[in-house]
């Protein structure tokens, strides 16, 4: 797997995953809250299956 998440995007996707988690844990918004768990996910390991099946990066080149 090459890293295809970069910098703010990787930030993104872990805050978004860690409020909808956030969320549905407390019982604010339904079962879809845990859904959060993909983007956590994502922006922890830094790699984005759709990204990587376009061909699309968010990581700076070098």
């Amino acid at each position: 797997m090459k890293t295809n998440v970069g910098g703010i995007d990787r930030i993104l996707r872990i805050v978004v995953g860690l409020v909808l988690i956030a969320l549905a844990a407390t019982g604010t918004v339904g079962w879809w809250g845990w859904l959060g768990v993909v983007p956590l996910a994502t922006g922890a390991l830094a790699w984005c299956p759709p990204y990587a099946i376009f061909g699309f990066s968010t990581c700076k080149t070098k």
